[in-house]
């Protein structure tokens, strides 16, 4: 058995250990919280970023369309590949009627 002095010893001792674990739970929940809002705002971040991505994307082809269509500012080839989209649109369209 113990003896009697040395149980209030034990005790205070397991008192202590508690007490150090629950600062560090509390510590830890703290930091968890931190990371966790770290974590939604790259995640926000990361969802602008790939909007922006999406958007330039966009202007890249719109870009390439222009350049396309106006063939380096010469209008009369531009309107030549115009006429022939539009000549190819009508030969669907008139497939699909028949």
């Amino acid at each position: 058995m113990h003896e009697l002095g040395t149980e209030p010893a034990m005790l205070e001792e397991v008192r202590k250990h508690i007490e150090k674990l629950i600062a560090r739970y509390e510590a830890e929940k703290v930091e968890n919280e931190r990371l966790r809002a770290e974590l939604q705002a790259c995640k926000e971040t990361g969802e602008a970023y790939r909007r922006q991505v999406l958007e330039l994307e966009s202007t890249i082809e719109t870009l390439k369309l222009t350049e396309a269509f106006t063939a380096g500012g010469d209008h009369r080839a531009a309107k030549e590949k115009l006429d022939q989209l539009i000549r190819e649109v009508d030969k669907c369209i008139s497939w699909l009627e028949s």
